[in-house]
């Protein structure tokens, strides 16, 4: 009897279960990564960022780095005093944890006023679960079927 109701529970949690959906991780510039010579703004225009989303900055350090700022020091390229607000190691992730209006400058001399500014919309929420292709689908009918198939074999076994 263990058995029957340890599959059941199996079968409403494997029925049942919600899609999970997961942060996305973006590598800023995509191949080009943070540098010079990259429209960042042709770069984030098509993408929709949502709370949880992981920005990477890809750089050479030494050569580049990575502050966030505030709308106005934005348009000013006004890179921060206080060193707490950069990263520096090439190898940037920032995890967007609100939603709101975001800006990233390089604090390289000249690099900010060059393009090398990144202007994105943190959207509140969770990012919509892709959809399922047609082998995804097919592989959860068959799971469904094979699921059905066994609990209609122990209900069998354990009525007999």
């Amino acid at each position: 009897m263990a058995v029957l109701r340890s599959l059941v529970i199996f079968a409403i949690v494997a029925l049942m279960a919600p899609a999970i959906s997961s942060a996305t991780e973006f590598v800023v510039g995509g191949d080009d990564g943070w540098k010079l010579g990259v429209k960042y703004d042709e770069w984030a225009q098509n993408k929709q960022f949502f709370i949880g989303d992981i920005l990477v900055f890809k750089y050479n350090p030494g050569v580049h780095n990575v502050y966030k700022v505030n709308g106005d020091d934005f348009k000013s390229c006004n890179v921060p005093s206080n060193n707490s607000l950069g990263s520096f190691t090439g190898n940037d992730t920032i995890k967007l944890a609100t939603a709101g209006n975001k800006w990233y400058i390089c604090g390289t001399s000249g690099h900010c006023d060059g393009g090398m500014k990144l202007k994105i919309a943190v959207l509140d929420g969770a990012a919509p679960a892709p959809a399922p292709s047609a082998a995804s689908a097919l592989v959860a009918t068959n799971f469904h079927i094979f699921l059905g198939m066994i609990f209609v074999t122990v209900a069998i076994v354990m009525v007999s």
